[in-house]
């Protein structure tokens, strides 16, 4: 495993990360999903990530337990808040930070969080009442350094741009070879302001798996197919040209001694403004696979060559 500086923090992050959305606590099996974090602990992966708001507090309290035998300053914890976790609680007003952050600690059973991150943006609280909520809570010494996910640029800027607060460190934004847009504006104002990308979906929700096939039925246990979890799944990128261009990059990533995955967790993880990409794993087997891609030595040419794949084929999928 390799270890990457998390924007302007003093930790230091395995490129690799365990998430925990949609699977612990909720969608995996207790058995399946404790063999995977300590499949994760023992290829080197200290940085696991959660949220208040996965399975309402069942992921967090999930990782509570299975992590409460394991030295504390081995690993890093994130957790996050903002989306509901009652019909009146929900947001980054201050009170919701004071409150969400203290439930957070007591089910993950430990002091302080490493990296507390604002989930979204919330348009109903002044910024300046959450930033200075958070900056409240590294005082208590209750979080170390404090992040976002899927903030716009312009509120990124203004939080930045804040004197007297604690600053950002990180940003969580969807990235992979199927979903671009963040270079576009929040990776190089992050980058300029020493805040680093841990990217969720860095696989498109499984598709560069390779899984799904062109002109085949979804496999019957896949996210596309899960009830609980399918909703969340973009249906576009289930066209035929899509589908057909990731079984055109595998021989690319074969190429190299890579897996589908493999090569797109190492994709990711070419742009150094990119700490860690976050994984989702149902199985052990998962986890060891893609501990892999840190540190694979891919040369550019053959990105370039999967990016065209890519580029072409979700421009005729969307013309269909």
């Amino acid at each position: 495993m390799r270890y990457r500086q998390l924007g302007s923090s003093e930790l230091k992050v395995s490129e690799i990360a365990l998430g925990s959305w949609l699977t612990y606590g909720v969608g995996v099996e207790r058995q399946n999903a404790e063999a995977c974090v300590h499949a994760a602990l023992a290829c080197g992966i200290n940085f696991i990530d959660t949220a208040n708001g996965y399975g309402k507090g069942a992921a967090e309290d999930f990782l509570g337990g299975v992590l409460a035998g394991v030295e504390r300053s081995s690993y890093v914890l994130a957790t996050k808040l903002f989306f509901p976790m009652s019909p009146t609680d929900k947001g980054l007003s201050r009170a919701q930070v004071v409150k969400q952050l203290d439930a957070s600690l007591s089910r993950l059973r430990t002091p302080y969080i490493d990296l507390y991150q604002c989930h979204r943006y919330d348009p109903e609280t002044p910024l300046e009442e959450t930033m200075r909520a958070l900056t409240d809570a590294v005082s208590q010494g209750k979080v170390r350094y404090i992040g976002f996910s899927e903030w716009p640029a312009d509120k990124i800027q203004a939080a930045i741009s804040m004197a007297g607060v604690a600053k950002f460190v990180s940003s969580q934004p969807q990235y992979s070879m199927l979903w671009r847009g963040p270079e576009q504006a929040v990776i190089p104002l992050c980058t300029a302001n020493g805040i680093s990308q841990i990217v969720w979906s860095p696989l498109g929700q499984g598709v560069l798996t390779g899984k799904y096939l062109p002109d085949q039925p979804t496999p019957a246990d896949s996210r596309a197919n899960s009830s609980q979890m399918g909703h969340y799944f973009p249906k576009e990128w289930l066209a035929r040209p899509v589908l057909q261009a990731i079984q055109d990059i595998k021989p690319l990533a074969a190429s190299v001694g890579l897996s589908l995955s493999q090569f797109a967790l190492a994709w990711v993880l070419r742009d150094r403004a990119v700490a860690a990409a976050i994984i989702g794993a149902s199985r052990p087997a998962q986890v060891t696979e893609n501990a892999v891609a840190a540190g694979a030595d891919v040369p550019a040419a053959l990105f370039l060559q999967a990016e065209g794949l890519l580029a072409r084929a979700l421009a005729a999928g969307a013309k269909a």
